[in-house]
């Protein structure tokens, strides 16, 4: 970033209360949402292995398709964000509106595609005999919620845009608590089974899109916004998205890469690749609560026409990344001990995992100021540059990884390898924030 003289006290607790504001209920809605998926398998899997394998598999199907088009919710936050710094609500709830419209055109077409492949793609996921009939019947049923869920990311991107994270906290507990309860009533009550967790999500998930558009829609009239689809903004919104869209499967590649070299190594590595990855994604929903209000205040900088106050609020948050970051660091290293047992008592893999996890404490600083800048730019709309820069660090981290094998390193090498990407992520954001050519003002970038 370029240098400017520290903000006086007055303007940096200025910074931390709308930090803290939105980045807290952030944090719990992101945390929130996981839990659905926990919660059903806990039901299942009282019903039998094959039925808890076959939630798995259309779990993972599920989930992979869902957060492909998170950008619904990044890229609506910050155009949101940009109209609302502008002074402009009616215009920022119908740039939301967009991105609705966009959302349930996207769930319409995913529903069509995954309806009648069910059982290719279940099969593609390598779906044992006993568990393939479960993975087909749950995955049919819950894709009828796509559309709902991609309405929620959207209309998530539309309250953040607005400075409000708190409402998608109270639907997210509110989804959770009716997905769990609506489990237990369709599978034990009904004798549904696993479809009758599906249906008990697929219900949930409408409920808190139902929830989500009353609100926007309640919002549209206050400020006189229309409602109807309008075809160049959807339009707009796809465009926007597109290039979060590359960056998101970059990302995906990577992820999957990692785990693909994993299980080249063994039943143990790969188990404790696993129990490792699932600690990295808890620590990066708390170091990517600070990423959203970053979007969200960011955009509204720049809308108003403020480019010092977002380099202010950009350097504010890169020192909040890297605190969290240690902070999160030295969790790990204290509680890697009585982490690890939870997961697995083998001996091998639990070996396996100590040295991979002190890597993985010792990147947080790392991936904390990654989470921030990441955030930073996508609240100013720099889409095209967070995609090339995602693909330029899947070049670097491919080769290294795929090198693990042959080299040797084992797990803690893979993690060493998930570490350069971090650090690569870091380089590409922190020279375009210090270039400044992401900062564009104006209610539209």
């Amino acid at each position: 970033m370029t240098q400017a003289p520290a903000a006086p006290k007055a303007a940096r607790r200025q910074h931390d209360r709308e930090i803290i504001a939105l980045a807290v209920p952030a944090f719990g809605a992101l945390v929130a949402e996981p839990l659905f998926v926990m919660a059903d398998s806990a039901i299942v899997g009282h019903l039998g292995t094959a039925q808890l394998a076959g939630l798995g598999v259309a779990s993972a199907l599920l989930t992979t398709a869902v957060s492909v088009f998170v950008f619904l919710a990044y890229a609506t936050t910050a155009a949101v964000a940009r109209r609302v710094g502008a002074g402009d609500l009616q215009a920022a709830i119908r740039q939301g509106m967009d991105g609705i419209w966009l959302a349930l055109l996207l769930g319409a077409a995913v529903i069509a595609i995954v309806l009648p492949t069910a059982p290719a793609l279940v099969e593609l996921f390598g779906a044992s005999d006993t568990a393939a009939p479960y993975a087909i019947t749950y995955l049919r049923i819950s894709s009828l919620g796509i559309p709902a869920m991609l309405v929620v990311l959207a209309s998530t991107g539309v309250l953040r845009g607005l400075q409000d994270t708190k409402t998608p906290l109270y639907v997210a507990i509110g989804g959770f608590v009716a997905n769990g309860v609506l489990n237990v009533v369709l599978v034990y009550g009904a004798g549904l089974g696993i479809a009758g967790s599906a249906w008990g999500t697929v219900i949930a998930q409408c409920a808190m899109a139902a929830v989500y558009l009353f609100v926007v829609v309640r919002g549209a009239r206050r400020h006189g916004a229309s409602l109807r689809p309008d075809a160049a903004g959807i339009r707009a919104c796809a465009q926007a998205g597109a290039p979060l869209l590359v960056r998101t499967l970059s990302l995906r590649a990577i992820l999957m890469i990692a785990t693909a070299v994993a299980a080249r190594l063994g039943d143990a590595d790969v188990a404790a690749h696993q129990i490792i990855l699932s600690l990295w994604s808890l620590l990066a929903f708390a170091l990517d609560a600070i990423a959203i209000a970053g979007q969200a205040i960011i955009g509204r900088y720049l809308g108003a026409n403020d480019p010092q106050g977002a380099r202010d609020v950009c350097r504010r948050m890169v020192q909040w990344g890297i605190a969290s970051g240690v902070a999160l660091g030295v969790l790990v290293v204290l509680a890697r001990p009585l982490f690890i047992p939870l997961f697995s008592s083998d001996s091998v893999v639990q070996d396996a995992a100590l040295p991979a996890l002190v890597v993985v404490a010792i990147s947080q600083p790392i991936c904390g100021i990654v989470y921030v800048l990441d955030g930073v730019l996508m609240g100013a709309g720099d889409g095209p540059y967070l995609a090339w820069a995602m693909l330029a660090t899947l070049a670097v981290f491919a080769p290294v990884a795929l090198l693990v094998p042959t080299l040797g390193g084992g797990l803690t090498a893979i993690w060493g390898a998930m570490t350069l990407m971090m650090t690569v992520r870091m380089v590409t954001l922190w020279l375009r924030t210090r270039s400044g050519h992401w900062i564009v003002t104006g209610a539209t970038r």
